[in-house]
Protein backbone atom coordinates (compact mmCIF):
# COMPACT_ATOMS: atom_id res chain seq x y z
CA UNK A 1 0.00 0.00 0.00
CA UNK A 2 1.74 3.15 -1.17
CA UNK A 3 -0.82 5.95 -0.96
CA UNK A 4 -1.04 6.64 2.74
CA UNK A 5 -3.42 9.57 2.19
CA UNK A 6 -5.88 7.26 0.46
CA UNK A 7 -5.45 4.68 3.22
CA UNK A 8 -6.33 7.33 5.78
CA UNK A 9 -9.42 8.31 3.81
CA UNK A 10 -10.46 4.65 3.55
CA UNK A 11 -10.03 4.18 7.31
CA UNK A 12 -12.16 7.27 7.95
CA UNK A 13 -14.91 5.94 5.67
CA UNK A 14 -14.78 2.49 7.31
CA UNK A 15 -15.07 4.03 10.78
CA UNK A 16 -17.97 6.26 9.69
CA UNK A 17 -19.87 3.27 8.28
CA UNK A 18 -19.27 1.19 11.41
CA UNK A 19 -20.31 3.99 13.81
CA UNK A 20 -23.09 5.46 11.69
CA UNK A 21 -21.58 8.93 12.11
CA UNK A 22 -18.43 10.93 11.47
CA UNK A 23 -15.65 9.47 13.66
CA UNK A 24 -13.85 12.80 13.82
CA UNK A 25 -10.09 13.17 13.40
CA UNK A 26 -8.09 9.95 13.15
CA UNK A 27 -4.35 9.81 13.77
CA UNK A 28 -1.85 7.28 12.48
CA UNK A 29 -0.54 4.82 15.08
CA UNK A 30 2.75 2.95 14.95
CA UNK A 31 2.58 -0.57 13.52
CA UNK A 32 5.21 -2.77 11.91
CA UNK A 33 2.82 -4.64 9.61
CA UNK A 34 -0.40 -2.62 9.21
CA UNK A 35 -1.70 0.87 8.69
CA UNK A 36 -3.52 1.68 11.94
CA UNK A 37 -5.73 4.73 12.43
CA UNK A 38 -7.11 5.79 15.81
CA UNK A 39 -10.09 8.04 16.48
CA UNK A 40 -11.64 9.10 19.77
CA UNK A 41 -13.71 5.91 20.02
CA UNK A 42 -12.68 3.73 17.09
CA UNK A 43 -9.58 2.01 15.69
CA UNK A 44 -9.13 0.77 12.10
CA UNK A 45 -6.42 -1.67 10.98
CA UNK A 46 -5.70 -2.00 7.24
CA UNK A 47 -3.37 -4.31 5.30
CA UNK A 48 -3.03 -5.32 1.65
CA UNK A 49 -5.32 -8.31 1.13
CA UNK A 50 -2.43 -10.12 -0.55
CA UNK A 51 -0.22 -9.60 2.49
CA UNK A 52 0.05 -11.93 5.46
CA UNK A 53 -3.17 -13.60 6.61
CA UNK A 54 -2.82 -13.01 10.35
CA UNK A 55 -5.44 -10.26 10.43
CA UNK A 56 -7.92 -12.82 9.07
CA UNK A 57 -7.08 -14.94 12.11
CA UNK A 58 -7.76 -12.09 14.50
CA UNK A 59 -11.05 -11.24 12.75
CA UNK A 60 -12.19 -14.88 12.91
CA UNK A 61 -11.44 -15.12 16.64
CA UNK A 62 -12.68 -11.70 17.78
CA UNK A 63 -16.42 -12.52 18.10
CA UNK A 64 -15.67 -15.65 20.14
CA UNK A 65 -13.08 -14.46 22.66
CA UNK A 66 -14.09 -14.28 26.34
CA UNK A 67 -15.88 -11.05 27.20
CA UNK A 68 -13.75 -8.21 28.50
CA UNK A 69 -10.39 -9.45 27.23
CA UNK A 70 -10.01 -7.38 24.08
CA UNK A 71 -11.60 -4.57 22.06
CA UNK A 72 -14.99 -5.22 20.45
CA UNK A 73 -14.94 -5.87 16.69
CA UNK A 74 -17.35 -3.48 14.95
CA UNK A 75 -16.79 -4.41 11.30
CA UNK A 76 -14.36 -6.18 8.98
CA UNK A 77 -14.03 -7.01 5.31
CA UNK A 78 -12.37 -6.04 2.03
CA UNK A 79 -12.15 -2.62 0.40
CA UNK A 80 -10.98 -1.71 -3.10
CA UNK A 81 -8.11 0.77 -3.04
CA UNK A 82 -6.91 1.85 -6.48
CA UNK A 83 -5.90 -1.37 -8.28
CA UNK A 84 -5.82 -3.73 -5.29
CA UNK A 85 -7.86 -4.82 -2.31
CA UNK A 86 -7.14 -4.10 1.32
CA UNK A 87 -8.45 -6.03 4.30
CA UNK A 88 -9.65 -4.11 7.31
CA UNK A 89 -10.83 -4.60 10.88
CA UNK A 90 -12.64 -1.87 12.77
CA UNK A 91 -12.70 -1.96 16.59
CA UNK A 92 -14.25 0.04 19.38
CA UNK A 93 -11.46 1.98 21.06
CA UNK A 94 -10.71 0.89 24.62
CA UNK A 95 -9.50 3.55 27.10
CA UNK A 96 -5.81 3.48 27.94
CA UNK A 97 -2.36 3.45 26.45
CA UNK A 98 0.19 0.67 26.10
CA UNK A 99 2.77 0.42 28.92
CA UNK A 100 5.18 -0.31 26.05
CA UNK A 101 8.03 -2.72 25.45
CA UNK A 102 10.18 -2.85 28.60
CA UNK A 103 7.54 -0.72 30.39
CA UNK A 104 9.46 2.58 30.21
CA UNK A 105 8.66 5.00 33.02
CA UNK A 106 6.51 2.46 34.91
CA UNK A 107 7.32 2.27 38.62
CA UNK A 108 7.70 -1.03 40.45
CA UNK A 109 4.36 -0.95 42.24
CA UNK A 110 2.44 -0.18 39.07
CA UNK A 111 4.31 -2.88 37.14
CA UNK A 112 3.38 -5.51 39.72
CA UNK A 113 -0.27 -4.42 39.74
CA UNK A 114 -0.45 -4.48 35.93
CA UNK A 115 1.18 -7.92 35.90
CA UNK A 116 -1.38 -9.24 38.40
CA UNK A 117 -4.25 -8.01 36.23
CA UNK A 118 -2.62 -9.27 33.03
CA UNK A 119 -2.23 -12.73 34.56
CA UNK A 120 -5.93 -12.71 35.47
CA UNK A 121 -6.89 -11.89 31.88
CA UNK A 122 -4.59 -14.55 30.52
CA UNK A 123 -6.07 -17.06 32.96
CA UNK A 124 -9.48 -16.27 31.42
CA UNK A 125 -8.04 -16.86 27.95
CA UNK A 126 -6.32 -20.10 28.96
CA UNK A 127 -9.54 -21.33 30.61
CA UNK A 128 -11.68 -20.50 27.57
CA UNK A 129 -13.30 -23.43 25.75
CA UNK A 130 -13.58 -22.20 22.15
CA UNK A 131 -16.51 -23.15 19.94
CA UNK A 132 -15.82 -25.32 16.90
CA UNK A 133 -15.17 -22.43 14.48
CA UNK A 134 -12.79 -20.65 16.84
CA UNK A 135 -11.01 -23.89 17.70
CA UNK A 136 -10.48 -24.62 14.02
CA UNK A 137 -8.82 -21.22 13.63
CA UNK A 138 -6.59 -21.82 16.67
CA UNK A 139 -5.57 -25.22 15.28
CA UNK A 140 -4.48 -23.86 11.89
CA UNK A 141 -0.78 -24.29 11.17
CA UNK A 142 1.17 -21.18 12.12
CA UNK A 143 4.94 -20.76 11.84
CA UNK A 144 5.18 -18.90 15.13
CA UNK A 145 8.90 -19.38 15.77
CA UNK A 146 8.28 -20.54 19.33
CA UNK A 147 9.15 -23.77 21.11
CA UNK A 148 7.76 -26.89 19.40
CA UNK A 149 10.01 -29.74 20.53
CA UNK A 150 13.49 -30.60 21.71
CA UNK A 151 14.28 -32.12 18.31
CA UNK A 152 13.09 -29.03 16.44
CA UNK A 153 15.19 -26.70 18.60
CA UNK A 154 18.27 -28.87 18.18
CA UNK A 155 17.67 -28.86 14.41
CA UNK A 156 17.40 -25.06 14.49
CA UNK A 157 20.80 -24.84 16.21
CA UNK A 158 22.26 -27.15 13.56
CA UNK A 159 20.82 -24.88 10.87
CA UNK A 160 22.50 -21.89 12.51
CA UNK A 161 25.82 -23.72 12.61
CA UNK A 162 25.51 -24.56 8.90
CA UNK A 163 24.69 -20.95 8.02
CA UNK A 164 27.52 -19.60 10.19
CA UNK A 165 30.06 -19.80 7.39
CA UNK A 166 31.71 -16.50 8.34
CA UNK A 167 31.86 -17.39 12.00
CA UNK A 168 29.86 -14.37 13.10
CA UNK A 169 27.90 -16.45 15.61
CA UNK A 170 30.32 -17.23 18.47
CA UNK A 171 30.86 -20.87 19.33
CA UNK A 172 29.86 -20.17 22.92
CA UNK A 173 26.42 -19.05 21.70
CA UNK A 174 25.85 -22.19 19.63
CA UNK A 175 27.06 -24.38 22.50
CA UNK A 176 24.81 -22.57 24.95
CA UNK A 177 21.81 -22.97 22.66
CA UNK A 178 22.54 -26.68 22.32
CA UNK A 179 22.66 -27.03 26.11
CA UNK A 180 19.28 -25.30 26.48
CA UNK A 181 17.78 -27.49 23.77
CA UNK A 182 19.09 -30.67 25.39
CA UNK A 183 17.38 -29.71 28.67
CA UNK A 184 14.09 -28.87 26.93
CA UNK A 185 10.93 -31.00 27.17
CA UNK A 186 10.51 -33.57 24.41
CA UNK A 187 7.67 -31.53 22.90
CA UNK A 188 5.32 -28.62 23.54
CA UNK A 189 1.68 -29.33 24.19
CA UNK A 190 -1.22 -27.65 22.38
CA UNK A 191 -3.69 -27.68 25.23
CA UNK A 192 -5.09 -24.16 25.82
CA UNK A 193 -5.71 -21.01 23.77
CA UNK A 194 -2.74 -18.65 24.05
CA UNK A 195 -2.19 -15.12 22.76
CA UNK A 196 1.47 -15.88 21.95
CA UNK A 197 2.49 -12.23 21.56
CA UNK A 198 1.37 -10.61 24.82
CA UNK A 199 4.34 -8.28 25.33
CA UNK A 200 3.57 -4.96 27.00
CA UNK A 201 3.16 -3.17 23.69
CA UNK A 202 -0.02 -5.18 23.13
CA UNK A 203 -1.70 -4.30 26.43
CA UNK A 204 -3.66 -1.18 27.25
CA UNK A 205 -3.74 0.30 30.75
CA UNK A 206 -5.54 3.25 32.30
CA UNK A 207 -5.14 4.65 35.80
CA UNK A 208 -2.82 1.75 36.77
CA UNK A 209 -5.39 -0.82 35.60
CA UNK A 210 -5.27 -3.15 32.59
CA UNK A 211 -8.09 -2.40 30.16
CA UNK A 212 -7.45 -4.69 27.17
CA UNK A 213 -5.16 -7.16 25.43
CA UNK A 214 -4.86 -6.41 21.70
CA UNK A 215 -3.59 -8.06 18.50
CA UNK A 216 -4.68 -11.68 18.51
CA UNK A 217 -3.02 -12.37 15.14
CA UNK A 218 -0.65 -14.99 16.60
CA UNK A 219 -3.23 -16.67 18.84
CA UNK A 220 -3.13 -20.47 18.74
CA UNK A 221 -3.30 -23.53 20.94
CA UNK A 222 -0.28 -23.91 23.18
CA UNK A 223 0.84 -23.91 26.80
CA UNK A 224 0.34 -21.10 29.36
CA UNK A 225 4.12 -20.66 29.46
CA UNK A 226 3.97 -19.40 25.87
CA UNK A 227 2.27 -16.30 27.31
CA UNK A 228 4.16 -16.08 30.61
CA UNK A 229 7.38 -15.76 28.60
CA UNK A 230 6.21 -12.65 26.73
CA UNK A 231 4.76 -11.08 29.85
CA UNK A 232 8.05 -11.39 31.78
CA UNK A 233 10.66 -10.97 29.04
CA UNK A 234 9.39 -7.61 27.86
CA UNK A 235 8.85 -6.12 31.31
CA UNK A 236 12.28 -4.47 31.24
CA UNK A 237 13.56 -3.81 34.78
CA UNK A 238 10.44 -5.49 36.19
CA UNK A 239 11.15 -8.98 34.84
CA UNK A 240 11.73 -10.42 38.32
CA UNK A 241 8.54 -8.87 39.69
CA UNK A 242 6.52 -10.33 36.80
CA UNK A 243 8.10 -13.76 37.28
CA UNK A 244 7.19 -13.57 40.96
CA UNK A 245 3.58 -12.64 40.15
CA UNK A 246 3.22 -15.45 37.60
CA UNK A 247 4.84 -18.04 39.87
CA UNK A 248 2.52 -17.09 42.72
CA UNK A 249 -0.64 -17.00 40.63
CA UNK A 250 0.07 -20.32 38.93
CA UNK A 251 1.72 -22.11 41.88
CA UNK A 252 4.66 -22.82 39.60
CA UNK A 253 8.14 -23.08 41.09
CA UNK A 254 10.55 -20.31 40.16
CA UNK A 255 12.98 -22.81 38.62
CA UNK A 256 10.32 -24.41 36.42
CA UNK A 257 9.00 -21.05 35.23
CA UNK A 258 12.49 -19.75 34.43
CA UNK A 259 13.33 -22.91 32.46
CA UNK A 260 10.07 -22.64 30.48
CA UNK A 261 10.81 -19.02 29.61
CA UNK A 262 14.42 -19.75 28.72
CA UNK A 263 13.60 -22.45 26.18
CA UNK A 264 10.95 -20.25 24.57
CA UNK A 265 13.32 -17.33 24.21
CA UNK A 266 15.97 -19.65 22.77
CA UNK A 267 13.48 -20.89 20.17
CA UNK A 268 12.34 -17.41 19.14
CA UNK A 269 15.84 -15.97 18.93
CA UNK A 270 17.30 -18.95 17.08
CA UNK A 271 14.47 -18.80 14.55
CA UNK A 272 14.89 -15.04 14.08
CA UNK A 273 18.65 -15.36 13.59
CA UNK A 274 18.30 -18.23 11.13
CA UNK A 275 15.85 -16.19 9.05
CA UNK A 276 18.19 -13.18 9.12
CA UNK A 277 21.20 -15.26 8.05
CA UNK A 278 19.20 -16.73 5.18
CA UNK A 279 18.39 -13.27 3.84
CA UNK A 280 21.26 -11.71 1.90
CA UNK A 281 19.58 -8.31 2.25
CA UNK A 282 19.13 -8.56 6.03
CA UNK A 283 20.49 -5.41 7.73
CA UNK A 284 23.73 -6.06 9.58
CA UNK A 285 22.32 -4.53 12.76
CA UNK A 286 19.48 -7.07 12.75
CA UNK A 287 21.94 -9.96 12.78
CA UNK A 288 24.11 -8.22 15.39
CA UNK A 289 21.10 -7.56 17.65
CA UNK A 290 20.02 -11.21 17.43
CA UNK A 291 23.50 -12.42 18.34
CA UNK A 292 23.70 -9.95 21.23
CA UNK A 293 20.36 -11.14 22.62
CA UNK A 294 21.42 -14.78 22.27
CA UNK A 295 24.68 -14.05 24.08
CA UNK A 296 22.72 -12.40 26.89
CA UNK A 297 20.47 -15.45 27.05
CA UNK A 298 23.02 -18.27 26.99
CA UNK A 299 26.20 -16.69 28.34
CA UNK A 300 24.68 -14.01 30.57
CA UNK A 301 22.07 -16.57 31.75
CA UNK A 302 19.36 -13.94 31.65
CA UNK A 303 16.64 -16.04 33.23
CA UNK A 304 18.86 -17.24 36.09
CA UNK A 305 20.73 -14.06 36.90
CA UNK A 306 18.59 -13.29 39.95
CA UNK A 307 17.22 -16.77 40.66
CA UNK A 308 16.72 -17.51 44.36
Amino acid sequence: MTDLRQAHDVAHAIAAAALGRDPGPMRTADSSSHHVYVGSDVVVKIIDAAGHSRLNREIALAPHLPAGITARLLDSGLHQLETHEVRYACYARVPGVAPGMSMPGVDGGTARRLAEEAVQRLHALHSWTPAADARQTLEETLDHGGFVSRAALLAEVENLAALNRDGIVPRRVLDGLTAIAERAPSHARAVVPVHADCHWGNWLAHDRRVTALLDFEWARLGEPADDWFFLARFAGPHIEAVLDVVAGATTTSSATLRAECEVREASHLASDLRIALQRPDAPAHMVADNIRHLDELVVGRLWWRHAP
